[in-house]
């Protein structure tokens, strides 16, 4: 996710506690998803679109900070 900006998720786990926070959510809801889909983990199609919208919604913020704090470097 977001490979231009490696640099900036390095420092950003390092400092911001909320980036790190909704890094890892992202991360779970990721891991929960292909599961679900490979059908390890139960789950509706309903279910995991919701999940979908939601780590979506968490991967705008996440790319909001991390124009932040880009902005602020510059």
């Amino acid at each position: 996710m977001f490979p231009e900006y490696r640099d900036q998720i390095a420092q950003l786990k390092l400092a911001d506690l909320n980036f790190v926070r909704l890094y890892e959510k992202h991360n779970a809801l990721d891991q929960t998803i292909r599961h679900m889909e490979a059908h390890i983990e139960p789950g509706t199609h309903e279910e995991i679109e919701q999940l979908k919208k939601e780590k979506l919604l968490i991967k705008d913020a996440l790319y909001n900070i991390l124009k932040k704090a880009d902005t602020i470097k510059d």
